[in-house]
């Protein structure tokens, strides 16, 4: 039987990640039905510079919606929501792109999230001391959208010229797929320093003005928006008659205002069930796993944490704030470390095509352990990693950092590799205890972790998350929570449901349970003192080549 013959209420969830763009037929109970992926390219033309085009994400996102609706009659798609990375488009007059690449390639109209061009001027925005500083842990990233603009404004007056408006690349979606000029509440407060405290609500003209940003602000701020929405709310008269020919959908399917991609699967993953834990959203740290990953709290009280970004409110569940840590890179960094090691190749000449470099990793990790009659935590006992090699997001807000490994020797052969991927593995896992021991010192308490997204489906990831941690991992049984959370807004926009957080309720999944290992937390604990000796010896080093 074709999909849709027995259910009429469904919705396409968008999400455009930093590789590729996805869509998913999700089914009024959160259940994903099919879902189709096409890559997205990335140029880099210099080191740390990675652009993107919107062109290319649009016939991405295209390909990806025809392949889910393909079998279904197109009046059974009742609302459709879109995700995307913290990326900075910029727009000319007539809709055209506008490049933002020093070298004038003029389909690349994207500074992706990643991009790390603008050091500088986040450092500018830092000295500042602007009040608005406590919402991003007290220093603003350069890899936010602030940043950027002083950038595009002072090196590349090309583009600052001919741009008609910036939007971060959510929000481009919604407009490209309506022509509704509106911007999402969880972009602007989230990336670009709008003022959301619920008696607030603008643009801080202080801050703008010192950062010689000041003519952002013309004509009822056209350029970065003056229209802010919810989440999840209608966005304009829904799909125009030029998108639905696109995507081969209904002129009008709602669309719901956009999110970010990260506070997308936060969305899909913080209202999952398990047996004997708790309900209450605020008792959950939610980590989104993917080439970075996002660490995502709410709580009902406005929490400053110093190196977390926020409080924001309502940016992801409604009247909660929201406070987001992260890592620059993790599934990435686990990529690079095998990627770089001498015996990968051996292994990729001799795995069937099926079988992923990280299962073999992990079952020669199992056997290496039954060998040496001991838990496989305890075979890195005198390895270890700090995981900072593109910079630390949180809690120390440091994009300086660097990686650091300790306790190579001159082996290089298959057991070295796994022995080195596991330390990593762990490294981030201290990573999100680093995260959660500053997080509660500011006043969030945490029962469990609910983990989704790529590195999700890796096992001795979630164990190392579990038993690094000390606390239980809950994983989905739905795993694509991202998708899952971009339908979440259709389903809102369509009014199927009356809100994001009853959709949250009806739309999140069954979860399983990891329980962490009492076995190991010794071992942990005393791994753990290591981890946080590594960055102040790399904070000492530093300051001796300083002076």
């Amino acid at each position: 039987m074709p999909i849709g013959d027995s259910e009429d209420i469904l919705f396409v969830g968008v999400d455009v990640g930093t590789g590729s763009a996805r869509a998913g037929l999700v089914d009024r109970n959160g259940r994903v039905l099919k879902s189709a992926t096409k890559t997205i390219t990335t140029w880099s033309p210099r080191p740390n510079y990675y652009q993107q085009s919107t062109e290319d994400i649009w016939d991405a996102i295209c390909y990806a919606v025809r392949e889910v609706t393909r079998y279904i009659e197109p009046e059974h798609v009742k609302g459709i929501g879109f995700d995307a990375t913290c990326s900075l488009v910029a727009v000319g007059v007539h809709g055209h792109p506008v490049t933002i690449s020093p070298d004038c390639e003029p389909e690349q109209d994207v500074i992706l999230w990643m991009d790390h061009r603008a050091g500088e001027e986040a450092d500018a925005i830092n000295l500042t001391d602007h009040p608005l500083l406590k919402n991003v842990g007290g220093k603003v990233s350069l890899e936010m959208q602030l940043p950027k603009l002083m950038w595009l404004k002072k090196h590349l007056h090309q583009c600052w010229d001919h741009a008609d408006r910036f939007f971060d690349l959510p929000d481009f979606l919604t407009w490209k797929a309506t022509g509704n000029d509106s911007r999402s509440l969880c972009s602007v407060v989230c990336k670009w320093m709008f003022d959301a405290s619920p008696d607030t609500q603008r643009w801080s003209k202080e801050l703008l003005s010192r950062l010689d940003m000041n003519d952002l602000l013309d004509h009822d701020c056209h350029k970065i928006g003056s229209e802010i929405k919810s989440p999840g709310s209608p966005c304009g008269e829904g799909l125009s008659p030029l998108a639905a020919r696109d995507l081969d959908l209904l002129p009008g399917t709602p669309v719901g205002t956009s999110i970010i991609d990260a506070h997308a699967g936060g969305l899909g993953l913080i209202g999952c069930r398990a047996d004997n834990f708790s309900p209450s959203l605020t008792s959950r740290l939610c980590l989104i796993g993917g080439t970075s990953t996002c660490h995502m709290a709410v709580s009902h009280e406005k929490l400053f944490v110093p190196g977390v970004w926020g409080p924001y409110y309502s940016a992801m569940v409604p009247d909660l704030w929201l406070n987001e840590a992260g890592q620059s890179a993790t599934g990435r960094l686990i990529d690079h470390i095998i990627d770089t090691h001498p015996a990968t190749a051996h292994i990729y000449d001799k795995l069937p095509e099926e079988i992923r470099v990280v299962e073999y990793l992990n079952d020669l990790l199992t056997e290496m352990a039954a060998k040496a009659n001991k838990a496989v935590d305890l075979l890195t006992k005198d390895i270890h990693v700090w995981p900072d090699f593109h910079g630390n997001r949180s809690p120390v807000a440091d994009p300086s950092l660097k990686g650091m490994i300790c306790g190579l020797d001159l082996s290089s052969g298959e057991e070295q590799l796994a022995l080195l991927y596991l330390a990593t593995l762990q490294a981030l896992s201290y990573g999100t205890r680093h995260v959660m021991e500053v997080m509660e010192e500011s006043g969030h308490k945490f029962e469990t972790i609910l983990v989704c997204g790529g590195l999700s489906k890796n096992p001795m990831f979630v164990r190392s998350q579990a038993n690094a941690v000390s606390k239980a991992v809950l994983v989905p049984e739905e795993s694509e929570s991202v998708l899952v959370g971009a339908a979440i807004l259709g389903a809102t926009a369509s009014g199927i449901y009356k809100n994001v957080l009853t959709a949250v309720k009806h739309m999140g999944s069954k979860a399983d349970k990891i329980e962490p290992s009492i076995e190991t937390q010794n071992f942990h604990d005393k791994k753990f003192k290591v981890f946080k000796n590594m960055l102040e010896h790399q904070l000492q080093s530093r300051r001796i080549m300083d002076t």
